[in-house]
């Protein structure tokens, strides 16, 4: 085995508090609506209430733990919802990170839906037939709107995240602040899964706002060590805090 650990000792992943999109779209959905109704761009939708509520809960359970435990590197979507999820959990959580150990990654971004943003199912199949019929025939993983990504777009740019983090943050402490998709394909990166094994968790499970996804450095993994699955979709933070559980998907995930 090497001498040389070539991952961090832990990583979490975490996905944004609710945002005003959540809510949006929780609303467009209840009233059957095509389109769901917001003013500013994805990017530049900020959390809700409840979705700062979640933040500071997920960042008084890092601030319980010993001070060698708690992360020592932050990367977070370039997202609003998740900058600021990422700056309360470092407020609440009393983590002083140098600056350069708090990095914004286009790279960890929401997954992108080109002509179909902002529209609900009901709203995709009416504007856009052939692009419902497309994703049912070809199913999320494959499947690229127009100006869009597929699932497998996503993880060919966190591919080279998972090099990031293993050349520049090996035994470090590494929480990473992002989207329900992001969240999904970095398991699949990690623990090589297969597409059918990833959709299979995907049907499964609902990701929460604020839900913590870790990792633990096991050094019997494999030839070199690696990172072994500890917590999935983990909120018992929120629930010990009195916050709110939301899963409501992002305000650009048709489903």
């Amino acid at each position: 085995m090497s001498q040389k650990q070539k991952w961090p000792d832990m990583l979490w992943i975490i996905r944004h508090g609710e945002s005003a999109g959540n809510v949006a779209l929780r609303e467009a959905l209840a009233a059957g609506l095509p389109v769901i109704d917001l003013s500013t761009r994805d990017m530049d939708v900020p959390l809700s209430t409840r979705g700062e509520e979640q933040a500071r809960a997920l960042g008084q359970w890092f601030r319980r733990l010993p001070s060698t435990e708690r992360p020592t590197v932050i990367l977070t979507s370039p997202y609003l919802r998740a900058r600021r999820t990422a700056e309360l959990l470092m407020e609440a959580g009393g983590l002083t990170l140098e600056p350069l150990s708090f990095i914004v990654d286009e790279r960890v971004r929401e997954k992108e839906f080109g002509i179909l943003d902002r529209l609900t199912s009901a709203g995709i199949a009416a504007q856009y037939p052939e692009q419902a019929d497309f994703r049912r025939f070809l199913g999320k993983f494959y499947h690229r709107p127009p100006g869009g990504e597929s699932w497998c777009d996503v993880l060919l740019r966190l591919r080279s995240v998972i090099d990031l983090v293993r050349c520049d943050y090996r035994c470090e402490r590494v929480a990473i602040v992002c989207h329900t998709v992001v969240v999904l394909c970095l398991r699949y990166l990690l623990e090589q899964m297969s597409e059918e094994q990833i959709l299979a968790i995907d049907r499964l499970h609902d990701i929460a706002n604020c839900s913590v996804t870790s990792y633990v450095f096991d050094p019997q993994l494999g030839r070199h060590g690696h990172l072994a699955l500890q917590l999935f979709n983990f909120v018992a933070p929120l629930a010990q805090a009195g916050a709110p559980i939301t899963t409501t998907a992002d305000t650009n995930v048709p489903e």
